[in-house]
């Protein structure tokens, strides 16, 4: 610890990703990346401008990004913010719509970044324990003193809530932003993209690393109410103009179009992930039941921390959570039908031997 640190930099406790091993040869299921490649059309769009052009700076309105966005999800291109990933989207979102001295609720068990914001930005917050079957108690995040904030579905569970669920929270929170992180939302669960007419609370943030294959390129972003948006903006250009570079705003525009690409790897993902369900419970494992691209499961006799280190001697690498409550599961990222076979005969021999 440097005595030149601030004291936020002294205090923060940072968010840790899952590892990314240098090796090629391991099979990578720890990170909830897609293992199929981008759409060959976006691929062709990225080669098409690497050109003398990259000297210039890069659109910092991202119109025709926007515009790829509002048209698939039926929205005005009022409604759309874009960001470098949706990180970044949910870092600044952090920044306009919530409040020091006012609780921002969140559950217990979700994505670790909440907290990592909170403390960063000086916001007060308080987690709601999932219930014992692992899903958001609804009731429990009415009338939030500071706003609400969850990740449909939820990670690392993968369970996800109703859109008539999503609703009440809404209902229950009109002077307050609700915000929903549907990262995952394509692999199954329903997206409150249709509530935002209803409700000008409501933000909704996605990212196109998982469904559409672009987890290199950092591309997210958000929609609701046009205020919201506009509150958005506001803050990313107090920060930087130009969040996303000429690469990505062509390859998300092309990723966005590209429905039938997209429609065809996430229902392979989504069939992968039904069928190693079923093989890991045929081999006593308890499989929380998913609605994203990985699964959270838990043996009936073999810690989980010790299938997760012998998974890793043979080159396959889930995520572990040392973390009370889920200290007993891991987090298998769905990859492709020969990564996931290797992967089941791998636990087959440990929880067997």
């Amino acid at each position: 610890m440097s005595k030149y640190w601030s004291h936020i930099t002294k205090r923060i406790e940072p968010y840790v990703p899952g590892e990314q091993p240098r090796s090629t040869s391991v099979i990578k299921l720890n990170t909830n990346e897609n293992p199929y490649p981008p759409s060959p059309k976006v691929l062709d769009a990225i080669r098409q401008h690497i050109n003398e052009d990259l000297k210039l700076y890069p659109s910092p309105t991202a119109d025709d990004l926007k515009q790829a966005i509002a048209k698939y999800f039926n929205v005005n291109e009022k409604q759309v913010f874009v960001g470098n990933g949706s990180d970044e989207v949910l870092a600044f979102s952090f920044l306009a719509f919530f409040n020091p001295g006012r609780d921002i609720l969140f559950p217990d068990i979700t994505y670790s970044f909440y907290p990592v914001y909170a403390n960063l930005y000086g916001l007060n917050y308080r987690e709601i324990s999932l219930t014992e079957d692992f899903t958001i108690p609804v009731e429990q995040f009415y009338d939030a003193p500071g706003g609400v904030i969850f990740p449909n579905p939820n990670a690392p569970t993968g369970i996800a809530l109703t859109l008539e669920s999503i609703e009440q929270i809404l209902k229950h929170n009109r002077e307050k932003v609700v915000i929903v992180d549907e990262a995952y939302i394509d692999f199954g669960g329903d997206t409150a993209v249709s509530l935002i007419p209803k409700y000008e609370n409501l933000l909704i943030i996605q990212t196109l690393s998982k469904s559409r294959s672009l987890a290199g390129m950092r591309i997210g972003f958000a929609l609701g109410n046009e205020q919201l948006i506009e509150g958005l903006e506001r803050i990313k250009n107090s920060f930087n103009s130009y969040t996303l570079d000429r690469l990505s705003l062509a390859a998300g525009k092309v990723a966005i179009e590209d429905v039938d690409y997209f429609n065809e790897t996430r229902e392979k993902i989504m069939a992968t992930r039904e069928r190693v369900a079923k093989e890991l419970k045929n081999l006593s494992f308890h499989v929380l039941d998913s609605k994203a691209n990985f699964l959270f499961i838990r043996h009936d006799t073999v810690p989980s921390k010790h299938i997760y280190e012998k998974l890793k001697e043979q080159g396959i690498y889930v995520r572990y959570f040392k973390k009370m409550r889920i200290d007993q599961f891991i987090r298998v990222t769905i990859g492709t039908e020969t990564e996931m076979d290797s992967f089941i005969q791998a636990v087959k021999s440990i929880v067997q031997n």
